[in-house]
């Protein structure tokens, strides 16, 4: 497992079904090593922090293994690491084996899974397709997001470890499968919503569905 791309990106402005809107979904690889502090990298900043951000969204990371779906989906669009805003690309971690509550060694940093992306409008504006939004979450690629334990340097090429996998836990693809109502097992999602490395949004999220139910 390893780090294949550490991207970046300031907010923009963007005309979007006539309006303007601020968006830090573009973002570049980085060359060289880069500092990544309890709220993001170096050179990166959120644009709407009341969805994006917060020590428990400091890193996105998206695996580079779905790119190639990607390619076979949308082949007239040109792809470069960074395209779905991720921070980190990676190798070998999947949302089918990555469970909240994981600790991971990238680099010099230690981080720890917290929960995973929903997509919204802005990849559809990123993509220039309005149902984007809609693919992703139906692609379950979703992608995952870190809080950062220990801040340090890291670069493209960086190993990434498991420190820990504490038992028991939920994968980020059971999450998804979870929130979109194709999985339906009370026992797991009450799991989920006791984990506490789970943000909180996404916990409080799980109980009122429990306590509907």
């Amino acid at each position: 497992m390893n780090l294949i791309s550490v991207n970046a990106g300031l907010p923009r402005e963007v005309r979007f079904r006539g309006q303007t809107i601020l968006t830090s979904i573009w973002k570049s690889p980085v060359a060289g090593r880069v500092h990544v502090s309890p709220l993001n990298l170096h050179g990166d900043q959120q644009s709407d922090l009341t969805v994006h951000g917060g020590v428990d969204k400091a890193v996105y990371a998206y695996p580079s293994e779905h790119y190639a779906f990607w390619r076979a989906e949308l082949p007239d669009v040109e792809f470069m690491w960074g395209n779905f805003g991720e921070n980190f690309t990676t190798f070998g971690l999947l949302e089918t084996e990555v469970r909240v509550g994981d600790r991971l060694l990238v680099g010099g940093g230690e981080f720890i899974v917290t929960q995973p992306r929903m997509p919204c409008y802005k990849l559809g504006l990123r993509f220039g397709r309005p149902t984007m939004e809609k693919r992703f979450l139906k692609s379950r690629r979703s992608g995952f997001y870190l809080a950062v334990l220990r801040e340090a340097d890291v670069a493209a090429g960086d190993p990434i470890q498991f420190l820990s996998q504490p038992e028991p836990s939920v994968t980020i693809t059971e999450l998804v499968s979870l929130y979109a109502g194709e999985l339906d097992d009370p026992a797991l999602m009450q799991r989920a919503a006791a984990h506490p490395a789970l943000s909180l949004g996404w916990r409080s999220h799980f109980l009122r569905r429990l306590a509907q139910a």
